[in-house]
């Protein structure tokens, strides 16, 4: 890996739904970008389903909106190492926002909320509750939650890219 590389990693609970399909809608974003030398990949703050591929659902709403279906994907924990590995962590709620910096003990990890890139998501104050950048999850729901859910991570995804653009500019 050269030192232009810029590496994303985005997280959510378990890492067969949200964190996963973001991974993908950044990957096609990115690359439609012209961005080929960001890597991104993903992963959960549980080990409950370690090993596992995406969720069915997930690949469904994925193929429906033209995306490729994270075949090969297999959800993994994410360590502490790794965070001081990456350029941009994306949290996709609050909780795993305070599990992650609990995670980084004080690196400079560059850790945010997914959802505050989106424009039309509400501005959070410095030290306010973040939740309400939530992506949400549509583990518990029914194929309509994960079609809420893509929505979310697309609205947000031009604004990452755009912040990503700006950071390797600087370079």
């Amino acid at each position: 890996m050269s030192p232009e590389t810029f590496r994303v990693m985005t997280v959510c609970t378990g890492n067969i739904c949200r964190s996963p399909m973001a991974q993908v809608v950044l990957r096609d974003r990115l690359a439609a970008a012209g961005l080929e030398e960001v890597q991104v990949d993903s992963t959960g703050i549980s080990d409950e389903e370690h090993g596992n591929p995406v969720d069915p659902r997930a690949r469904r709403v994925l193929a429906a909106h033209g995306y490729p279906t994270g075949e090969g994907h297999r959800a993994r924990r994410v360590r502490a190492e790794q965070l001081g590995e990456r350029d941009l962590v994306l949290a996709m709620t609050a909780r795993h926002v305070q599990f992650l910096r609990r995670l980084a003990n004080g690196t400079d990890a560059d850790i945010r909320m997914y959802r505050s890139f989106d424009p039309a998501a509400p501005t959070v104050p410095e030290g306010d509750d973040e939740s309400v950048l939530d992506v949400d999850d549509p583990w518990y729901g029914d194929q309509d939650g994960f079609e809420d859910c893509l929505a979310e991570i697309e609205t947000a995804a031009d604004g990452i890219v755009e912040h990503v653009r700006t950071v390797l500019d600087g370079r």
